[in-house]
């Protein structure tokens, strides 16, 4: 299922935050609206066009964690810890 971006469109950043420990990665495509579903996002890190952390990933459940960079096409998502409470 490849992406496919109208010419001279800019590369999209997304911050987002989590509060826990990680989330899988199916997950993370799923709320950034990169993909319609956590199924859409398997297929989707199946078919090789994920990227963590500049290497290819194919492992759709991998535990994405705080500091880590993901990137589909021309959306690259940066996730950062969520502030704790009271801080």
């Amino acid at each position: 299922m490849p992406l496919s971006f109208p010419y001279g469109t800019a590369m999209q950043i997304l911050e987002v935050e989590i509060s826990t420990e990680y989330i899988a990665l199916n997950d993370l495509l799923k709320i950034c609206g990169v993909v319609d579903s956590g199924g859409a996002g398997k297929a989707l890190v199946a078919s090789g066009v994920v990227s963590v952390d500049g290497r290819q990933e194919l492992r759709k459940t991998n535990k994405i964690r705080p500091g880590q960079q993901v990137q589909v096409g021309e959306v690259t998502i940066n996730v950062v810890a969520a502030p704790e409470a009271g801080a």
